[in-house]
């Protein structure tokens, strides 16, 4: 996912995950998860799916501890099966939900790779692989597929 700086303009709680996110790239990582944490507070469980997995998508990479960001992208999962390409696209019109999920799972499969979950890590490596092919050919969609490429050479061969 990508935060696109002109359409958070429109949406005040996306501005403020936008300015939040920022504040984290420039290296105030503390004031950023200070901000996001404030943020999801006021959001709620039950709020806005997109709200939901925006920022516990960018949240998690805030943590301090692996298991603390397992937790955040957990929820940016979850929040995802409440999402529909009509939200998504009332924040961008090119957006669309089963794009998400490869870098999701993705995610969670580092986390749990890093836990030594290394049976859980090849189950979401698995669904990012399935979901990938659906993902345009651009940029950022290389990314995710260099990241599973590299996240599938660091879990290793499959021991029996």
């Amino acid at each position: 996912m990508d935060i696109q700086n002109e359409q958070a303009a429109a949406d005040e709680t996306m501005a403020s995950i936008v300015a939040a996110v920022e504040l984290g790239r420039s290296g105030q990582r503390a004031q950023a998860r200070e901000a996001l944490t404030a943020l999801w507070d006021q959001i709620g469980e039950a709020g806005d799916a997109f709200h939901r997995c925006t920022l516990a998508h960018y949240l998690a990479d805030l943590q301090d501890t692996t298991e603390a960001e397992l937790g955040w992208d957990e929820r940016a999962l979850a929040a995802v099966s409440d999402l529909t390409d009509e939200r998504a696209q009332q924040y961008h019109h090119s957006l669309q939900v089963h794009n998400f999920l490869p870098s999701l799972h993705l995610n969670l499969a580092d986390d749990h790779r890093r836990l030594g979950n290394n049976t859980r890590a090849r189950e979401h490596l698995a669904l990012a692989e399935r979901f990938v092919g659906r993902l345009p050919d651009d940029p950022y969609s290389e990314v995710i597929r260099a990241g599973i490429r590299n996240a599938t050479e660091a879990l290793g061969p499959v021991r029996e």
